[in-house]
């Protein structure tokens, strides 16, 4: 996975808009977010074996899947908005990005291909698109039943439990 800070630049989101600054792993951990690269499903087995996540589903994204509602659903899934439970995406094809706050509320960039696995913690502030390839099918891992309930950025949800349970955890890292 390639993963830098954004640029900020407010042209097409599904180019790079890679800035140069590298960001590291370790960075992405300290925020809670975890990444792994499986060439196995096999291996996202385990992985879901030992966090508890029972269910999953696959989703594509493009216009061939979509259809003429596609430019609209890439457009909601860039608002920027969090989900009161992990958000587990095991890229099964294609590529994409997924954008997520940094501790001092920068973007940071994360570009997932096929074998990625990525997993964002409750509370975070992140958005996704698609890259210029417009398309990605990806595995969707849940804990309990399939839900995907974003609930997009206001001043008033940073009084939300998840939001404020993540920001706690992130003045202890």
């Amino acid at each position: 996975m390639r993963t830098y800070e954004y640029d900020n630049s407010t042209e097409d989101q599904r180019e790079d808009h890679d800035s140069g600054a590298v960001v590291s792993e370790a960075s992405l951990n300290h925020i809670g977010v975890l990444t792994y690269h499986f060439d196995s499903v096999d291996d996202v087995n385990a992985l879901a074996a030992e966090r508890g996540y029972k269910n999953r589903d696959e989703i594509t994204i493009s216009p061939s899947a979509l259809g003429d509602l596609y430019e609209a659903k890439v457009k909601t899934f860039f608002h920027e908005h969090l989900h009161e439970d992990e958000e587990i995406r095991y890229i099964l094809d294609g590529d994409g990005f997924f954008d997520v706050r940094s501790k001092d509320d920068r973007w940071v960039r994360i570009g997932v291909s096929k074998g990625d696995l990525i997993i964002l913690p409750a509370g975070i502030y992140h958005r996704f698109t698609t890259d210029k390839n417009n398309y990605i099918k990806a595995m969707r891992l849940f804990q309990e039943e399939p839900k995907w309930t974003p609930l997009n950025r206001d001043p008033q949800l940073d009084e939300n439990a998840y939001r404020k349970a993540y920001v706690k955890s992130l003045s202890v890292a």
